[in-house]
């Protein structure tokens, strides 16, 4: 009852700072015209381009995990940590390694000239649709990943004495797993794909991809019409909330029950399949490490040569980030905890869009206090909401095994409160909550939305000094920052997982 109280308190604060500023703009918004054609053409683009980058990422990551699951090789520890690097990317730092490769100018069709054939473009749907795949596949294959982990090591050494070929393992392991964990997947990247904004600037190539979020920010920066942001934004909200709605009515425990906690195990197949994998990884390391490579190789240079401002920007970050990521961990174990009932409330923070919620904070506060005062603690609160979804996507499916196998066990022997917390929760959680704290940290700290709306010259945070260094095109300097900015969210994202992965070995 404890745990159940305590989530109604954090779905309820929740709620409150989700729809709290969509309500104040719909307030200052007055007689809103409704939605013209161009509109609706967003939100045509938006559903297609989300779906489709939603289906091949993780398309594409089944593969790659069951290979990263299943082969022990020289090198897997990195690759799993690089997996987390494209999703913890600052996305206008990634957009631009993937200009260096797909671009006009990059290497691709620098290397389609020498061979004499035409250049490629990268704007528009396609353009779009890949850069969601190099954010999302990887981050999906973490998730995928840890279900393949969850099979309990008996398992697969059952089906190891009863001479199951890969098709039985695949069809009495794999699939009821798959079925479990992959709604889900698809469902965040979906949504993340829904709201987005720098990668459909950069890459969309005008009108006719022009996605809702980008449609928000028009009607907010150019046009101050509160009234059409506010529809939009309410349709993200629509549209979101069904995606959430279909997704729990296909998903499907997958009752594998409780192992005894032995070192995973799982089938390794030769032959072809053994090949296929190789060059599973091979083509997945390939995708992260060009584009990546490329920003590192524009931006070392300048590493060394780093204005004063630029380390001040990322202390600042990093004070935001580390309350961020406890706050939206803490939030969400507690939601995971006592799911089921509260996950359409946890996944809510998922449909906002981060320009309207920024927006309405300004009109609450700007009657009272100067913005730029609060801009720290405002920016490290909405980024907690924000990434508190994520969080909660990574714990649940660990917290509702937790409970089948061990709730009645920990009811018999009396264990609640902060000696269950201590003796069963966090012992068992601990991998998930490493990898919650990292991600959540990482997005804080590469977070470039409510801080451009509040901050004033001398409290900008790292993300929005690169944009500053961009604008006053200082592109050496801006480079360099950029790669701090991207070595800092890494980092903060390496040393959480570790640190719950080697908690849990």
């Amino acid at each position: 009852m404890a745990v159940r109280a305590l989530a109604l308190s954090v779905g309820a604060a929740l709620v409150a700072l989700t729809l709290g500023p969509l309500a104040l703009v719909l307030a200052r918004a007055g007689d809103a015209a409704g939605l013209g054609p161009a509109d609706w053409a967003a939100v045509r683009f938006t559903l297609t381009q989300a779906a489709l980058s939603a289906v091949v990422s993780v398309a594409l990551a089944v593969p790659v995990a069951r290979a990263l699951a299943r082969r022990r090789f020289p090198g897997r520890g990195l690759l799993i940590a690089l997996l987390g690097a494209p999703f913890l990317l600052p996305v206008i730092v990634a957009v631009l390694g993937l200009l260096a490769v797909f671009g006009r100018s990059g290497l691709l069709n620098r290397g389609l000239e020498a061979l004499g054939l035409p250049p490629v473009s990268v704007y528009g749907l396609h353009g779009v649709v890949l850069a969601h795949v190099f954010f999302n596949m990887p981050f999906a294959v973490r998730l995928i990943l840890q279900g393949w982990l969850a099979i309990p090591a008996e398992r697969f050494r059952l089906a190891e004495s009863l001479g199951f070929t890969p098709r039985d393992v695949g069809r009495h392991l794999e699939r009821p797993m798959l079925r479990e964990v992959l709604p889900g997947t698809l469902l965040v990247i979906f949504v993340i794909c829904l709201s987005s904004f720098a990668v459909a600037l950069t890459l969309g190539g005008g009108p006719r991809a022009t996605t809702v979020e980008l449609a928000i920010f028009q009607a907010l920066r150019f046009e101050f019409d509160l009234g059409r942001a506010a529809l939009l934004a309410t349709l993200q909200f629509a549209i979101c909330a069904a995606a959430v709605l279909s997704a729990g009515a296909v998903a499907l425990p997958a009752g594998f029950g409780a192992g005894l906690d032995r070192k995973p195990v799982t089938l390794a197949p030769g032959g072809w399949r053994r090949f296929a994998d190789a060059v599973t990884l091979s083509a997945a390391a390939a995708f992260l490490i060009l584009p990546l490579g490329m920003v590192v190789a524009r931006g070392v240079p300048g590493l060394l040569s780093l204005p004063p401002e630029v380390w001040a920007a990322a202390g600042r970050s990093l004070a935001v980030a580390l309350p961020s990521a406890l706050l939206a961990v803490s939030g969400a174990l507690v939601l995971a905890l006592a799911a089921p009932a509260f996950g359409l409330v946890a996944t809510l923070p998922l449909a906002a869009s981060s320009l309207v919620l920024g927006t309405g904070l300004f009109l609450a506060a700007h009657p009272f206090v100067n913005p730029s005062r609060i801009a720290l603690p405002v920016t490290m609160l909405v980024n907690a909401v924000l990434s508190l979804p994520f969080a909660f996507r990574i714990l649940a499916p660990e917290a509702r095994a937790l409970q089948a196998d061990y709730g009645r066990l920990a009811a018999a022997l009396d264990l609640r409160g902060p000696a269950r917390l201590r003796w069963l929760t966090l012992p068992r959680l601990r991998r998930p909550l490493g990898f919650a704290l990292g991600v959540s940290a990482a997005l804080a700290m590469g977070d470039l939305g409510v801080i451009a709306l509040f901050a004033g010259e001398g409290g900008a945070t790292l993300p929005l000094l690169v944009q500053r260094l961009m604008g006053a095109y200082r592109m050496e300097q801006a480079a360099a920052a950029a790669l701090l900015l991207v070595l800092t969210s890494f980092a903060l994202f390496w040393v959480f997982d570790r640190a719950g992965r080697h908690a849990s070995a």
